[in-house]
């Protein structure tokens, strides 16, 4: 491995990870963060004798190093990452680094919906199953850090396209994406395709030996994967075709066929509700059954799983009615896979950073299961402008404690709240889970 100076451009998460691990490694290690450092990573980095920045880029120094771990949040457009790459500096991303260091076997899940909760069960039934396994990635602790302070033999990686942008030789044992919906185009130069060839470079180091799973009902996808002129097999999904091997729908039997072994599930008997989840439950089978966890292991724990947080969490019934919080949908595509699984009228709490959303998909949805649009945003003209005549009731707030309460006034019994923003928090709250936890709190305390 090339020793010598290590760049880590931001002071999150995967920063701190990647710091953490570089020294670890024997690297000469300088942390640069354009913004704000957390008083909790900040304490890592005195702890760990990290030297480091805030609040700009020492581009001397910087220009200095052998390479270069970028945070997923920092564009490649970035000035300094372009000088970076100009200077020959190799940039990488986080989980590239991190699978430098470890023999373990990784599962890595990508998609635009759905690869949260797919990551969290699929770690659930590897762990159920008894295999020595981390989750990370996206969720929880960085890998990077993992791989220096948990060791395990296997990991499951929920990983986002700025994560894959970011890597050269990263190899999954087996890779997962679970659609490809238009997402994040602000930073692929609103080009569709640039996203898709971002997340498709989730298996292009991957060989025979490895496996491939990937929803065939996903339009982009069954367009883009060609089973036969790929290198890993290639595992399909469907709710809708009938399938020589993969996953499959029939009648309310999911049906998993790898190789000489047939595992089948009532989907009735499973934990997470919806449609999608069905689809996310066949991902998260097929990689345990791949990994020849028992049958009974795994209908027993898609049966006891408990969630992802922000992502349809009930949070309270009040006088009958569900407040339900579903932070986490960020995109037009998580929200329209939360109206569809509501069974009951739905006061529906809406908006924040518009990525350039086109609500048309929605309108059915609205049209047949809201009764009530609440606007959450500081700028709600898009929201208005798509559904003003869909709707007889349409709020304006700017706090989610306002928001709550008039969802209160108007929600009645047997009826359904739904936060469910369909764009990202950055206008009024840190982030997404700042957000939920919001909304929580105001429903608590109604």
């Amino acid at each position: 491995m090339h020793k010598g100076r290590l760049a880590i451009l931001g002071g999150g998460e995967s920063g701190i990870g990647a710091a953490v691990l570089g020294k670890n490694k024997g690297y000469e290690v300088f942390v640069s963060d354009f913004g704000h450092v957390q008083e909790k990573y900040k304490n890592v980095l005195i702890q760990n004798e990290i030297e480091w920045e805030e609040g700009g880029h020492s581009e001397a120094r910087l220009l200095t190093a052998a390479l270069c771990v970028k945070s997923p949040g920092i564009p490649d457009s970035a000035p300094i990452v372009v000088r970076m790459r100009e200077s020959e500096i190799p940039v990488i991303s986080e989980i590239e680094f991190g699978s430098w260091f470890t023999p373990a076997k990784l599962i890595a899940i990508t998609g635009s919906n759905g690869k949260t909760t797919t990551a969290m069960l699929t770690h659930h039934l590897l762990k159920e199953g008894g295999l020595d396994v981390g989750l990370a990635g996206n969720i929880g602790d960085s890998f990077a850090l993992q791989v220096v302070r948990e060791p395990r033999e296997y990991y499951v990686l929920e990983v986002s396209s700025f994560q894959l942008d970011g890597i050269q030789d990263f190899h999954p044992h087996i890779s997962v994406i679970t659609n490809i919906t238009p997402d994040h185009l602000d930073r692929y130069e609103n080009r569709m395709e640039y996203y898709t060839r971002s997340k498709l470079r989730i298996f292009e180091n991957q060989t025979e030996t490895d496996h491939f799973i990937y929803d065939l009902d996903d339009p982009v996808l069954a367009r883009e994967i060609r089973p036969e002129s790929m290198r890993p097999q290639a595992w399909p999904l469907s709710l809708e075709k009938p399938l020589e091997k993969g996953g499959m729908l029939n009648k309310n039997q999911i049906e998993i066929r790898t190789d000489t072994k047939l595992l089948k599930m009532n989907t009735d008997s499973l934990a997470l509700e919806g449609l999608h989840n069905v689809k996310n439950t066949m991902a998260a089978a097929t990689v345990a059954q791949l990994l020849g966890i028992r049958k009974e292991t795994i209908r027993q724990s898609v049966a006891n799983f408990q969630g992802a947080p922000h992502r349809l969490e009930k949070v309270l019934k009040i006088q009958h009615v569900q407040y339900i919080n579903d932070s986490k949908a960020t995109n037009v595509n998580a929200t329209y896979y939360a109206l569809e699984s509501m069974k009951n009228p739905t006061v529906w709490i809406v908006g924040g950073v518009d990525k350039g959303n086109d609500y048309r998909s929605l309108l059915p949805l609205v049209r047949e299961k809201v009764k009530a649009i609440i606007c959450l945003g500081v700028d709600n003209t898009p929201i208005m402008e798509a559904f003003g005549n869909v709707v007889d009731l349409m709020v304006e707030t700017y706090g989610m404690t306002e928001a709550v309460k008039i969802a209160y006034k108007i929600a009645k019994r047997g009826d359904t709240v739904l936060l469910s923003p369909a764009c990202a928090s950055f206008d009024l709250f840190e982030n997404y889970e700042d957000r939920g936890d919001q909304f929580k709190a105001a429903v608590k305390s109604l």
